[in-house]
């Protein structure tokens, strides 16, 4: 970028509304020092920026030191909203979130009965969330829809989302966007965990991670350098095919289609070993839970899940070479410090070194969570590039 007035102008606004974002409140001093401007310069920033309505004043400074108070100014929260949506089998859950980060409303919304067209449920849900909140649509700059398959980009299709009725077929975030009237991007539902664990969770300050989350079925996400790693066709992280020992190369006859690690830790199998060492009940979750509190085969139990999962890990472990793995999602976080220091001490004799061992961090709804923070970083990086637009001009939306 050349250094014309206009991109001067672009660096010390976007720089201004971070250090806002950062910090809170600041004077005009204040902005100066922390950016290195001067204090004209540094006026002139917060003045452009509140008359572009992305920051407001909010009074004078109560320290009490000498001389003149100092006004105070913080980012608008009501410049622009995001909105995270995180989709499973027969519901969809939906927050907003304004500039700040603030949730604003949440939602959710089940599929009506019949129901196979994900565009209508998803817009069922935003409408919702709307009415809610208050928002009109055109106040909404970006959308992330979190859901349990991969996206692939070249075919703008999901890829392994047999479980989801009408998420199916081609150009299902085109259509998704214009529905929306917003821009909208895919992401997997493990991606996005593992995207809010980095930010202010279990991985935070590390580069290369990976997080293995056990529910219904096994997932994980990796994130090499820093960035989230996709793949090819956005399947990486479906580790489900990984093939395990004690389990067949292909599933048997009249069963989905699944791989071996997914086969031996999905919440049947999980089920299933519990009940094969007297563990009663159907939810797997208490299942675990109840083996936390000792009895007949519960130590057994623990120790042979901590097993399985240990060894479908230790594969990832062998080919990412990560700093450290989050475990998350239901059923790991069920099995607390017992089965955390379970799995990381099988990883530890199976693998090739001691790899340190997390439970996830971001725990209440985790999936939406991700959702939102995804979309609201998408929506500050689109108005945080256009600051230097000439004011009065509308703010992007989308």
């Amino acid at each position: 970028m050349r250094g014309t007035p206009q991109a001067m102008r672009a660096i010390n606004d976007g720089s201004a509304l971070r250090l806002l974002l950062e910090h809170g409140r600041l004077s005009r001093t204040e902005l100066g020092a922390l950016t290195g401007l001067s204090k004209p310069t540094a006026s002139q920033t917060l003045t452009r920026l509140e008359r572009a309505g992305l920051v407001m004043s909010v009074g004078l400074s109560t320290l009490g030191t000498p001389g003149r108070a100092a006004e105070l100014y913080e980012i608008n929260p009501s410049a622009g909203y995001a909105v995270g949506f995180d989709v499973e089998p027969g519901v969809i859950r939906a927050a907003a979130v304004d500039l700040s980060g603030a949730v604003v409303s949440q939602v959710q919304v089940a599929g009506k009965p019949g129901e196979r067209d994900a565009v209508v449920h998803v817009t069922h849900a935003y409408d919702e969330l709307l009415a809610a909140s208050g928002l009109s649509r055109d106040q909404v700059g970006s959308a992330v829809v979190g859901v349990q398959a991969g996206y692939d980009p070249t075919a703008k299709a999901l890829r392994h989302a047999k479980h989801l009725p009408g998420w199916q077929g081609p150009d299902i975030r085109d259509r998704l966007s214009t529905a929306l009237g917003t821009g909208v991007e895919i992401e997997n539902d493990v991606n996005l965990v593992a995207l809010a664990e980095y930010a202010t969770g279990a991985s935070t300050g590390t580069m290369t991670s990976v997080l293995l989350w056990s529910g219904r079925g096994i997932g994980a996400a990796v994130l090499i350098d820093g960035r989230l790693h996709r793949g090819a066709t956005g399947s990486a992280g479906e580790v489900g095919y990984i093939p395990v020992p004690g389990q067949p190369l292909r599933p048997p006859s009249g069963r989905k289609s699944a791989g071996g690690f997914d086969r031996s830790c999905s919440a049947v199998a999980i089920r299933e070993l519990g009940r094969s060492l007297g563990l009663h009940g159907t939810d797997v979750v208490k299942m675990v839970q109840a083996a936390l509190t000792g009895g007949r085969g519960t130590e057994e139990f623990l120790d042979a899940l901590a097993a399985r999962y240990a060894t479908g890990l230790t594969a990832i472990i062998a080919v990412i070479d990560p700093e450290v793995v989050i475990l998350a999602g239901p059923l790991l976080q069920a099995g607390g410090e017992h089965l955390r220091s379970r799995v990381a001490h099988h990883v530890a004799e199976l693998g090739l070194r001691p790899v340190p061992t997390r439970l996830g961090l971001v725990v209440d709804q985790p999936v939406l969570t991700g959702s939102c923070r995804v979309a609201l970083s998408a929506l500050r990086d689109t108005i945080f590039a256009d600051t230097a637009r000439p004011a009065g001009s509308s703010r992007p939306t989308g």
